[in-house]
């Protein structure tokens, strides 16, 4: 895989992203003015575990009112939006993503965090920020997007301070076989940049990171999706992850469960400190 920004950008373009998630609002009885971080939950969590994965993984960042937070791929802002209002950090995110970006600002406008949150366009591999200018930083369920792990955590490592933490949550390859496809970050092998765990701590340590925690979630996810397809059961809820994945969710949906059930992948988490 090229890590060819056209390509992932085009993958998770919408078109009318924020108009869909206002009518799954409108469904739920909300608007904009009364909408809250929570329940904007079932969209902003783009990733395996929702909400409760969020809180587990960045609580472990050390993060507080005065922390300046990096959100590598921060796609709509939900964990931005999530680190906001429970540490009161300040978060700066980037995603490849245009539709993604505007659509996080407008969210942020709506539950009333736009001032302390800034979302931009951009590469993770080339960030416009200055040098040592984040006191952590984390990414969920983006690297299986970047074939450059090593340009990927040398960037990280760049615009963090010195003992800065960094945290990633992935999807990484755990065991042989092939994968199925399509899955939420990619619809054939040729656009998926899957890597193993060990993929991950090679270039952390090259980027000069020290790791603090590992610990694969796979048995958390399949109980994830257990619950998913029992709140499922009666059809999609006017508002979840189905809307950012198209009308190909069930399948990208299903093809996730099969390859974590088969011991091909599973969501990791490392934790390591600059």
């Amino acid at each position: 895989m090229t890590d060819d920004p056209t390509t992932v950008a085009a993958h998770y373009a919408h078109g009318t992203l924020i108009d869909a998630i206002r009518a799954g609002l409108a469904a739920l009885g909300q608007t904009p003015e009364t909408v809250t971080v929570d329940d904007l939950a079932p969209i902003d969590e783009f990733h395996i575990g929702g909400r409760r994965a969020s809180a587990d993984f960045l609580g472990q960042l050390g993060l507080g009112p005065a922390s300046h937070v990096l959100d590598v791929g921060c796609g709509l802002g939900g964990g931005g939006r999530f680190t906001a209002s429970r540490f009161g950090a300040r978060v700066t995110g980037i995603d490849l993503t245009p539709d993604y970006v505007a659509t996080g600002q407008a969210l942020s406008r709506w539950v009333g965090l736009a001032e302390r949150i800034t979302l931009r366009t951009g590469s993770a591999l080339d960030m416009p920020f200055d040098d040592g200018g984040f006191d952590a930083a984390y990414l969920m369920h983006v690297g299986m997007n970047i074939a450059d792990k090593r340009g990927l955590c040398a960037e990280v490592a760049r615009v963090l301070k010195p003992g800065g933490r960094f945290g990633i949550y992935d999807v990484m390859r755990i065991g042989p076989g092939d994968l199925a496809f399509p899955v939420p970050w990619a619809a054939t092998p040729a656009t998926s940049a899957v890597a193993p765990p060990e993929a991950y701590r090679d270039a952390l340590e090259a980027a000069g990171f020290t790791l603090i925690a590992s610990r694969d979630r796979r048995d958390f996810a399949l109980d994830f999706f257990a619950e998913l397809r029992a709140r499922a059961a009666g059809g999609p809820p006017p508002l979840g992850l189905h809307i950012l994945m198209g009308p190909t969710a069930p399948e990208k949906v299903k093809n996730m469960i099969a390859n974590i059930t088969a011991g091909r992948l599973a969501p990791v988490e490392l934790i390591v400190r600059k």
